[in-house]
């Protein structure tokens, strides 16, 4: 049996990560649904392809438990991330991957998604792949420099282009 994952994708999001994912999930019959780190579920790529996400963040909070794992897509949201940490959808998007990270439940993500997960405090003791301008953030975990790590229920790798080299074991543990 399969586990269901829950998508968090920023706005805008980085098309090519999330859609590495996305297309593993359904070629594999991994279920899941896209949550928008936004107030409304139309987001954009980088690249400015508009997106219509499943739900909105804010609607994942309660439901947790719903859910076996949690990817977070990254994307150009991220670098401005700290002028909008206090937007309503990212609290509510750092609260629910503590949950998740709290719960022991599978992480997976890309680029900046270590960074997310350390800020939480889940990543204490595991060895994370991040984005290298990202590195230095990293305060709980340890960071490192391959392009991706398997560490436990942390699945993290540096950049969408390294997503490739983890896919494999992120599909495994879904399907495990």
């Amino acid at each position: 049996m399969t586990k269901k994952v829950a998508v968090l994708a920023v706005n805008p999001v980085n098309g090519c990560g999330l859609f590495q994912y996305l297309e593993a999930f359904f070629e594999n019959g991994i279920v899941y649904k896209v949550f928008a780190v936004a107030d409304s579920k139309e987001i954009k790529t980088n690249s400015g392809i508009a997106l219509t996400a499943d739900d909105v963040v804010a609607n994942l909070k309660g439901h947790e438990d719903e859910y076996d794992a949690l990817v977070f897509a990254c994307g150009d949201a991220v670098p401005v991330f700290q002028q909008n940490a206090d937007k309503p959808y990212n609290v509510t998007m750092l609260e629910i991957i503590k949950t998740f990270g709290g719960k022991g439940k599978i992480m997976i993500g890309h680029c900046a998604a270590a960074m997310m997960f350390d800020f939480t405090g889940i990543t204490k003791g595991k060895k994370v792949a991040v984005h290298p301008l990202a590195k230095p953030a990293i305060q709980n975990g340890e960071a490192t420099d391959n392009p991706s790590e398997a560490d436990g229920n942390f699945y993290t790798a540096q950049d969408e282009n390294n997503i490739r080299s983890m896919i494999e074991k992120v599909v495994a543990a879904l399907k495990a």
